[in-house]
């Protein structure tokens, strides 16, 4: 393959937004950056795409990009006439996995330097018997990796999760010393990768008020207090546990880079709430390096023109960031 390319995106569900955003996104690149910006998914939706925008962009094999076209590594759709426009379907959901697959063996392989993924349909997936949660639970199984985290990027507030999709009652099993260690760690890795001399990371509390000193629960007392100690002793400035309810202000407003937060509505509410457009969902954990969009398929307008681009752009910025700072 050509090894100018640095970044792929992945296509996400053909009946969803997904080839809108992507060629939104490479119209408004600068003709080099387009090159090194290859799309893994079907050539004939891509085509369609720009059509309905009339972006007017070439599109080449992946290994003849230059002058500006656009890279592609085409992967044909089974059941083609299935898959229907703001429909779902197990065509589409079958589509979106192959490109997935796609895109990890040619993250493995080295011919692109980090995933982007345009949104998937959970339940178009399950559909189509594959039964993941999301895009990191399918990253994990198709690298082969026992654990792996999400990041929910942004400028003005960045959170790594313990656990994600999960109930709350299991999400509160899953607080861990260990898992908190964890975590704590990856967040700390990715962001010296990205040039932080020493990251100031803040560890959410799991209960109200930390606890209260027991009175509301003990897992601040038993297990996060220890592994914020135990990754203190390892040189990573953490600190905590710090209350739910103060420490994205606290963040947000300068005083920590990142923050742990122990399961999925803790840390999405107040990234989302503070920059919704702009989060991007970053894998961290896996033998290959992807973000993604933070929203889903929007099958109401998809395939009108309407579908924004914004939050592809920012995933895209992040992945260039990754590719350019810290080499893989």
């Amino acid at each position: 393959m050509t090894s100018s390319v640095k970044i792929g995106i992945t296509m996400g569900d053909p009946s969803g937004i997904g080839p809108e955003i992507i060629v939104k996104t490479l119209a408004d690149m600068t003709p080099a950056d387009r090159s090194r910006t290859a799309v893994i998914g079907n050539l004939g939706r891509l085509k369609r795409a720009d059509a309905l925008l009339g972006a007017k962009l070439d599109y080449v094999d992946a290994a003849q990009a230059a002058n500006g076209t656009v890279p592609v590594f085409h992967v044909p759709s089974q059941g083609e006439e299935e898959i229907l426009d703001g429909k779902l379907s197990a065509a589409g959901g079958e589509a979106a996995y192959r490109y997935i697959e796609k895109a990890v063996q040619l993250a493995l392989a080295k011919d692109i330097a980090v995933i982007v993924t345009a949104p998937l349909n959970k339940a178009a997936l399950h559909a189509a018997g594959h039964h993941y949660d999301g895009h990191t639970e399918l990253l994990a199984t198709l690298t082969q990796t026992k654990q792996s985290w999400m990041l929910l990027a942004s400028e003005k507030l960045s959170a790594i999760h313990v656990s994600t999709h999960t109930s709350l009652k299991n999400a509160t099993e899953r607080a861990t010393t260990q898992r908190v260690l964890d975590t704590i760690r990856t967040g700390d890795k990715h962001y010296r990768a990205l040039g932080y001399a020493k990251p100031r990371i803040a560890v959410a509390g799991l209960n109200p008020h930390c606890g209260e000193g027991g009175i509301f629960g003990r897992e601040e007392i038993e297990q996060i207090n220890r592994a914020v100690e135990l990754a203190r002793d390892e040189g990573i400035d953490a600190r905590g546990p710090i209350s739910g309810d103060t420490v994205f202000y606290r963040a947000m407003k300068g005083e920590f880079d990142l923050v742990v937060a122990q399961y999925h509505d803790q840390g999405h509410i107040p990234t989302k709430l503070i920059a919704f457009d702009t989060t991007v969902n970053v894998s961290l954990g896996l033998p290959i390096r992807r973000t993604s969009v933070d929203h889903g398929t929007a099958f109401d307008i998809a395939w009108t023109g309407k579908a924004d681009h914004t939050n592809m752009k920012s995933a895209i910025a992040y992945a260039q960031m990754m590719a350019d700072r810290a080499p893989a």
